[in-house]
């Protein structure tokens, strides 16, 4: 029968058809998401004739430890490494991507690509996908032109700058306020202020004060530990060394 307009009041709830019988299932959302947060944290430290890069090796999904021995770091030339942090997955398509990138420009040209040459391709290739980005941070390390270790710091979707030190992924706010204060100088009225480009301290100096962080991070957060990797780039070469870190 026809309804009057004075029967509908616009108050009164929209009221739905009858809940489903016994048995029948009701409606039910289901989401997927494609990305993961694997933890670990990675580091580098830009000096006036090397540059160290650091990560450790645990990978993580909530609280499960997946991996014990995952490097974050990936050589890729004599003088570059590249360290990276995130979600695996993406972590293991940008590696393989960067690579072939690496071998054609040298099919072409008959050299390797120099490092300021590769963290521009690195930004265009992390800004070509911003509207599905890559889950990664990375830290792109190497020897300039001029001899001086260089450290550049990107975001995920390729916005990046040269920098003295950095460092990221889940360690990162433990690590952050000493590499402020020790190679930054901040807080430090009376002492120098580092070079432009680089940290005033030598090598063997910012070695230790690298190991001394991870050793931190490693006791006070659950997604870095089991093993360090510590990268010392110079204009000979790169050499890796690896340490024990807690492995609770």
């Amino acid at each position: 029968r026809a309804v009057s307009k004075a029967s509908m009041s616009c108050t009164e709830p929209l009221r739905l058809s009858a809940a489903p019988k016994a048995g029948v299932r009701g409606p039910h959302e289901r989401r997927f998401n494609p990305y993961d947060h694997n933890g670990g944290t990675v580091l580098a430290v830009a000096g006036t004739n090397f540059a160290i890069v650091a990560g450790d090796t645990r990978m993580s999904s909530g609280f499960n430890i997946l991996s014990r021995n995952q490097s974050k770091l990936l050589q890729l030339t004599a003088t570059t490494v590249l360290a990276t942090g995130g979600f695996r997955g993406d972590v293991s398509t940008l590696q393989k991507l960067l690579k072939a990138k690496l071998v054609e420009y040298e099919h072409k040209h008959g050299e390797p690509m120099k490092v300021h040459a590769i963290a521009q391709m690195l930004a265009n290739t992390l800004y070509g996908r911003r509207f599905f980005p890559y889950y990664t941070w990375n830290i792109l390390s190497g020897m300039d032109e001029n001899g001086v270790g260089c450290v550049y710091s990107y975001d995920p979707v390729g916005n990046y700058e040269r920098v003295r030190v950095n460092v990221t992924g889940s360690g990162e706010p433990l690590i952050q306020p000493l590499l402020d204060n020790q190679f930054e100088r901040q807080h430090q009225q009376l002492a120098s202020k580092p070079p432009p480009l680089s940290v005033g301290q030598d090598l063997a100096e910012a070695t230790a004060i690298v190991k001394d962080a991870f050793y931190s991070a490693g006791e006070r957060d659950i997604y870095t530990g089991d093993t360090m990797e510590v990268c010392v780039i110079t204009k000979d070469g790169v050499k890796l060394e690896s340490f024990e870190l807690n492995v609770d």
